[in-house]
């Protein structure tokens, strides 16, 4: 009886040691927050997006159902990581992707500056000003991008800014879109 009463006195000790354990692992390997769209598989929902800045053409769902596929990029002028991206877009560009954009909460003149500092890969930008499109999209900030096949349906989300190193993943993407995989 003594012996169970010497064990009781450490118990609370090693319970509170294994919570140590258990919070240092949880702060040692995070969980990925992330927040992906439960859109990929599915059809673009309709959207009819007027143009962003003049001179290019705004933005319609039917645009995605002409049979090739495509990329559609959420950005802003304001967002510092669509800065880090425009090199990889213009990449993507002179490969021969095609590459529409939505604005999101953005004006023309700050889109026409950003797109003059940085580069134009877009054929069309749609003009989002409440977010209504990237909030169907299920698109969690800016910049994130979509492979979306020539029948309208999203095949890919890429969140975060396009590196480098993500350039062969969107245009592998692509080709399987294209191919109807």
């Amino acid at each position: 009886m003594v012996g169970v009463k010497r064990w009781l006195v450490w118990l609370p000790l090693c319970a509170f040691g294994i919570i140590v354990v258990v919070v240092m692992w949880g702060l040692y390997l995070p969980a990925d927050r992330t927040v992906y769209s439960a859109m990929a598989g599915k059809p673009l929902p309709a959207f009819n997006l007027p143009p962003a800045v003049a001179g290019k053409p705004g933005l319609s769902d039917r645009d995605f159902r002409q049979g090739k596929p495509r990329l559609l990029n959420v950005f802003a002028s304001w967002c510092i990581p669509c800065i880090a991206e425009a090199p990889q877009l213009l990449t993507l560009k002179a490969a021969g992707v095609a590459i529409d954009a939505v604005a999101i909460r953005d004006t023309g003149p700050a889109i026409t500056a950003f797109l003059r500092r940085n580069g134009d890969p877009y054929a069309r930008i749609g003009d989002d000003a409440t977010s209504r499109l990237q909030l169907a999209l299920g698109s969690s900030g800016v910049p994130e991008t979509f492979v979306v096949d020539g029948q309208g349906v999203i095949r890919m989300q890429h969140v975060g800014d396009i590196r480098a190193e993500d350039v062969a993943k969107l245009q592998q993407a692509l080709a399987e879109a294209e191919r109807g995989e």
